[in-house]
């Protein structure tokens, strides 16, 4: 009698390691972590309340690496630890900041790892011509929460909403969402020659 055993392909690269639910706890408190991390790697911007930050890299990486709803909870937990801890850009925390002018871009940031999360759950990681893409659409929904919400906060107008939240930072979206596109496929490859 020959037994055959299904062999689960990892859908996200989190997927690799063996599921429970301690992993996923540990796999979403690492996804906030980091991003905390990446928060603190921050240059101001000449004239705009918002910084330059590592964050949306994070976004970027945790999202692809953990699916739609690992990716996301890894974010909505950055968010709220971020309400008591020094977790937000420049060590700043508070309810001041998630409803200042930047408050907009915290709230992209768990729309954003859900949606590239959701993309590479349909396999958008894999290649780079698939993965840039996808990282930036992840950004350009950073950006689509981040600058009305500064507009309104910071009471600018269209134009002046763009001009301080989002021209800035279109190069480093760009270097970030290369890096993530190289790093994911990457990941891969190395997963499959284990």
């Amino acid at each position: 009698m020959s037994m055959t055993v299904a062999v689960r392909r990892p859908v996200v690269l989190a997927d690799a390691l063996p599921r429970t639910v301690a992993r996923d706890g540990a796999l979403v408190l690492a996804a906030a972590l980091l991003t905390a991390a990446c928060a603190q790697i921050s240059f101001p911007v000449p004239g705009s309340p918002v910084p330059v930050t590592g964050q949306t890299f994070a976004v970027l990486l945790t999202g692809a690496a953990l699916g739609a709803h690992r990716g996301a909870l890894g974010q909505l937990l950055y968010v709220a630890l971020g309400l008591a801890l020094p977790f937000y850009s420049d060590g700043a925390s508070g309810p001041d900041v998630l409803f200042g002018a930047t408050g907009g871009y915290l709230f992209g940031f768990i729309l954003a790892g859900y949606a590239v999360g959701r993309m590479a759950e349909m396999r958008q990681d894999r290649t780079f011509t698939r993965a840039f893409p996808a990282f930036c659409v992840g950004q350009l929904i950073i950006f689509g929460i981040g600058v009305p919400w500064l507009a309104v906060s910071a009471n600018l107008t269209p134009s002046e909403a763009i001009s301080l939240g989002f021209t800035p930072f279109i190069l480093g979206g760009i270097v970030k969402s290369t890096l993530a596109g190289l790093m994911l496929p990457g990941a891969w490859k190395l997963l499959g020659r284990r």
